[in-house]
């Protein structure tokens, strides 16, 4: 069994200690976004590769060619990280619980973080540490009429009882 402390310096996370296990929300958010080795289209119609990566303008990948798993991978974790980053720079979370912090990391890497940080009631509530009226903020948002599972799954995870620090 690895040690916690290597754990977190091996995810390069030293700012959340309860978030020190990456694996679970990795897992989950891969299997929340779907995988293809090719470009599709997401809800909104952007051009989308792999584990619901958003494909940049300056980015070229070509229509119609697979790409292979380890470089999907690897986008995959250079797209976690950036959402990490953007988490640790938006949010203190000394003021949020395990659950919280995962469900806001999960948003950001589906929504982007403009996108998270608009939710302003939503993000109030977190702060004042009510769950549950922040699972009623994503209800009533148009980001749940387009992903409702996925937004259903979260608000799970948001208000499950064990949502103590």
């Amino acid at each position: 069994m690895k040690k916690p402390y290597l754990q977190e310096i091996q995810t390069g996370c030293f700012l959340q200690p309860k978030l020190s296990n990456f694996s679970q929300l990795k897992s989950r958010i891969k299997k929340n976004e779907g995988y293809s080795n090719q470009i599709y289209y997401d809800q909104a119609g952007k051009p989308t590769i792999g584990f619901g990566h958003l494909i940049k303008k300056r980015e070229k990948f070509l229509h119609q060619k697979k790409y292979s798993k380890i470089y999907l991978n690897k986008l995959f974790e250079e797209d976690f990280s950036s959402a990490l980053s953007d988490f640790n720079n938006s949010y203190k979370t000394k003021n949020l619980s395990r659950n919280s912090q995962e469900v806001l990391l999960e948003m950001i890497f589906q929504l982007g973080i403009k996108n998270c940080l608009n939710f302003k009631k939503f993000n109030k509530s977190l702060k004042k540490k009510l769950p549950h009226m922040a699972a009623l903020e994503m209800l009533n948002s148009l980001w749940h009429t387009q992903t409702p599972k996925r937004v259903e799954k979260l608000i799970d995870l948001l208000v499950e009882y064990k949502n103590a620090k």
